[in-house]
């Protein structure tokens, strides 16, 4: 197949003929030439117009955009600190809260060690008694008994 029978199946036209009219405008007559080449120079202006335009209003939404993003970055920023600041005040109760914790279980050892002396002193007290009862008790006894 020819090159041209290929593009004409896959639905292209034929290559320009050199002296074709590329834009397939029709050819001015001579008077009306000046006209039609002043009205092609507004239309390429107003294109050119259309052009900037689009390009403004995409570079002030990409401004925008950007003011955007900035704003998230910094909002994320000013989260991220506070929430450093409030785990590092977190941290320091904990640690404040475990030292009183230990000073509690502290005296609550201390409490007890005297407890037990309390009981041991007490436990030795009741036993003195006792035998002072006890002794006493005796001579009493055997005075009786000794009577009888």
């Amino acid at each position: 197949m020819t090159r041209l029978t290929i593009m004409a199946l896959r639905g292209f036209r034929k290559p320009f003929a050199t002296g074709e009219n590329i834009l397939d405008l029709p050819k001015p007559s001579a008077p009306d030439v000046g006209a039609e080449a002043l009205d092609l120079v507004h239309q390429a202006a107003d294109l050119f117009r259309s052009i900037e335009d689009r390009a403004r209003a995409t570079e002030t939404r990409a401004e925008a955009a950007e003011r955007a993003q900035l704003e998230i970055i910094s909002a994320t920023e000013r989260k991220l600190r506070e929430a450093s600041r409030a785990l590092d005040e977190a941290q320091k109760r904990i640690e404040v809260q475990q030292r009183q914790l230990e000073a509690i279980e502290l005296r609550a050892q201390a409490a007890e060690a005297e407890a037990r002396e309390a009981r041991q002193t007490l436990a030795l007290v009741e036993d003195a008694i006792r035998r002072r009862l006890l002794l006493t008790a005796e001579p009493a006894d055997n005075r009786s008994s000794a009577v009888a």
